[in-house]
């Protein structure tokens, strides 16, 4: 296995007898691991005593070398690179994954597997897509139901790809193995409503500490 270059952030306090657990984070569809919004997760995880560990899918990578934007790499590829990061930080603590949207999405579908059971603690997702855009009719929760590890969303009430009042009339997160935590206001991106007095930094910094308090319980 190619090692995988890694963005890391550790915490710049931590108990010396506390579990040093690391949360995998993969990037969304069109935003790559050092974006504003990573960048800002990660740091307020820190902050909240979590180290985290970024990467980039290969498509990504290539964007990066050339420039040239690119659509993602086809799901298997996407999984397949997931689990080679996973294996190169596994073996020091606790492991937990999770994302932004697609990154998220791509996490839950590891979650799913029998093959790493024994190796995840947890999944948790930064706005999940439960649909395209517009396209409500077409939903990916089809291993909802199958989750190997606890699971945590966390999702903006007003997400274009999956809103409060949506998944409650289906009634979709009703498997034990799976929670969502709502952040009031906020879109895919966890920006609020321009009257809500919370700024994004501050709904991120909430994601984080529902993350934290979400990985202890689990640990």
């Amino acid at each position: 296995m190619t090692a995988i270059k890694l963005i890391e952030n550790k915490p710049a306090h931590r108990n010396r007898n506390e579990k040093k657990s690391c949360l995998v984070l993969a990037h969304g569809a069109g935003s790559p691991a050092d974006s504003a919004f990573m960048e800002q997760l990660s740091g307020c995880l820190a902050s909240a005593g979590i180290a985290t560990a970024r990467f980039e899918f290969p498509y990504m990578q290539l964007t990066r070398q050339d420039g040239r934007k690119r659509p993602p790499d086809r799901q298997p590829v996407l999984l397949a690179h997931f689990r080679d990061v996973i294996r190169q930080v596994a073996g020091n603590g606790p492991v937990f994954i999770g994302g932004k949207s697609m990154g998220g999405r791509m996490a839950s579908l590891l979650a799913a597997e029998d093959g790493l059971a024994g190796i995840l603690n947890g999944c948790i997702c930064f706005g999940y897509p439960f649909h395209a855009a517009g396209k409500p009719d077409r939903w990916r929760v089809e291993h909802f139901d199958s989750f190997r590890c606890p699971v945590m969303i966390v999702q903006g009430t007003r997400d274009p790809f999956g809103k409060q009042e949506e998944l409650e009339n289906l009634n979709l997160l009703s498997t034990s193995s799976c929670r969502i935590h709502w952040l009031k206001g906020a879109n895919h991106d966890f920006r609020p409503l321009v009257r809500q007095p919370e700024t994004q930094y501050q709904l991120i910094e909430s994601a984080a500490q529902v993350a934290a308090e979400f990985m202890a319980e689990v640990c």
